[in-house]
């Protein structure tokens, strides 16, 4: 089945089915988000929620997330389309029949999963850990899930208004980071789909407001202290007020001549948390975040981009109660060590340290 160029995939049309044969009508939904809600999460939650509500119908609806925006255009994107996503702690997910997880999965929420029963996940990361759901599509190959929410708005027949065209483009752009990331044909049709309806004005609106002023001394820290060797850039920014600090510091310096892969590291709270970028060529993120910290933290992502959260309980007892620059710093530069030898080798650092 074929709508306007896009393939509607047999497994959409078949999960289209399930899903309203969950629904009620009238029924109760929360759309809850994994961290800061990032676009191709808030657009695709947006999708989700306009397909169940023109076919049908609901009674009570709320976005919810359990981190606040840290990204100044994903605040503003939220302000634009007029969403009030709340906080996870703010909403009884006992007054909802449904939930469903958006850009997410129960294994991401950690402590919180027992508090969660989801009945609907949706994501494009690729599964973690055994849990279950009512219905779930989980398509890690996709750049972007806002490609696969497209899919199914077509296939149900809902004409997009304008702002979720708008939505739907601006999370296809950035998780594919304007199709420099891994990315399918879908993502490419969709994206173009989009673009005859979005508000493109908004979006440049949005997109220009990027790096805030405080942000400034981070990037200074790690033009002083980051390490640089054959291609490779590790960093650890000590203690910072978001985690995207950490993203904008590594993909800023991932445009560096002669960078192939970037590792920033910095301290959010009780957590340690590490980013990773690569060109996509050379080096594996996901790869590279498992097999350097999986052991310790949670975590994951893609070929180009990753991340990994460590509890700084864990990591205090991994480096014998030394939490100083230079302790975490070195913590940084042994787990990427193991993580190339893991990759040269099959046999585990561990049997290696044993023969």
């Amino acid at each position: 089945m074929k709508f306007e160029s896009i393939a509607i995939k047999n497994e959409t049309q078949q999960n289209l089915k399930k899903l309203l044969e969950l629904t009620l009508p009238n029924d109760s939904l929360l759309l809850l988000m994994h961290g800061s809600p990032d676009p191709d999460a808030i657009a695709s939650a947006m999708a989700l929620r306009e397909l169940l509500s023109r076919t049908k119908g609901l009674s009570k609806c709320v976005f919810a997330a359990t981190e606040p925006f840290r990204r100044q255009q994903n605040k503003e994107l939220d302000q634009a389309m007029r969403l009030n996503i709340r906080l996870l702690s703010q909403v009884d997910a006992k007054d909802y029949r449904l939930i469903a997880l958006v850009d997410a999965q129960p294994s991401f929420f950690g402590d919180q999963r027992q508090m969660i029963k989801p009945t609907i996940v949706f994501d494009h990361h690729p599964r973690t850990n055994d849990w279950q759901a009512e219905l779930t599509d989980i398509r890690p190959h996709y750049g972007a899930l806002s490609t696969v929410l497209t899919e199914y708005l077509l296939c149900a027949h809902i004409r997009i208004p304008r702002n979720l065209h708008t939505a739907l483009l601006y999370g296809i752009k950035t998780d594919t980071d304007n199709f420099d990331r891994e990315t399918l044909a879908e993502d490419i049709r969709a994206y173009t789909y989009h673009t005859r309806s979005a508000n493109m004005r908004l979006i440049r609106r949005i997109e220009l407001n990027q790096t805030p002023l405080s942000y400034l001394k981070y990037f200074d820290h790690a033009f002083h202290t980051m390490k640089h060797y054959r291609g490779r850039r590790v960093g650890f920014l000590g203690h910072v007020e978001s985690p995207d600090v950490c993203v904008q510091v590594a993909d800023f310096y991932l445009r560096l001549i002669g960078t192939y892969y970037v590792v920033v590291a910095g301290i959010v709270n009780d957590k340690l948390i590490i980013i990773f970028r690569s060109d996509g060529y050379r080096q594996d993120c996901g790869a590279l975040a498992q097999n350097a910290c999986g052991l310790i933290g949670q975590g994951g992502g893609h070929r180009s981009a990753a991340r990994i959260e460590i509890a700084l309980e864990a990591l205090e007892t991994e480096l014998k109660g030394d939490l100083s620059p230079q302790s975490v710093d070195h913590f940084l530069h042994q787990c990427l060590k193991k993580s190339r030898l893991a990759k040269k080798d099959p046999t585990t650092t561990a049997e290696k340290e044993k023969t």
